[in-house]
């Protein structure tokens, strides 16, 4: 068995140190659904806010354990956050800015970490286009195209960009 997709984007939360909400237990349903099952996997997916951040720490380092999934290798668990997030952009799941946003933050709380710096610049030249006339944050990116821009900049980076990712 396969765990979801989702599951990248729980292992990154988990190693950027992220709180426990809804999400790990929409994602420990999900995994539920697709056939996992262990004691703490069921405990953590009934789990209802608000939440103990330091129980629920210890019960996903429980379900971690028993479904043999590790976050110690940073590369590829931001590698395979990264192109989750722009899978569900690239399939219309999600929007744009929310998958750039994202990305944004994590940027920003990797210290500007340059294998990630260049959506931090299309979310900030998608932001000001939305308000002004022009922006200063990607060369060439206009009103009329930053969909485009940002739609082939996923593409490239999901097929090659990510691949040699080196943090």
């Amino acid at each position: 068995m396969k765990p979801i997709d989702s599951t990248a984007e729980i292992l990154a939360f988990k190693m950027l140190g992220y709180s426990i909400d809804k999400k790990w237990t929409d994602w420990a349903y999900g995994m539920i659904s697709a056939g996992f099952e262990t004691e703490s996997l069921l405990m953590l997916a009934g789990e209802r806010a608000p939440f103990n951040q330091f129980e629920m720490q210890s019960l996903a380092n429980k379900v971690f354990y028993e479904l043999g999934l590790t976050y110690d290798n940073k590369q590829l668990v931001l590698k395979n956050y990264a192109c989750f997030l722009i899978d569900n952009a690239l399939s219309g799941k999600v929007k744009t800015l929310n998958v750039l946003s994202a990305l944004k933050n994590m940027c920003i709380e990797l210290d500007y970490e340059l294998a990630f710096y260049d959506f931090y610049s299309l979310y900030y030249a998608k932001d000001e286009l939305i308000y002004l006339d022009s922006q200063n944050y990607w060369d060439g990116a206009t009103r009329e195209n930053i969909d485009e821009v940002i739609r082939n900049y996923f593409v490239r980076w999901r097929v090659g960009v990510g691949e040699d990712l080196q943090l």
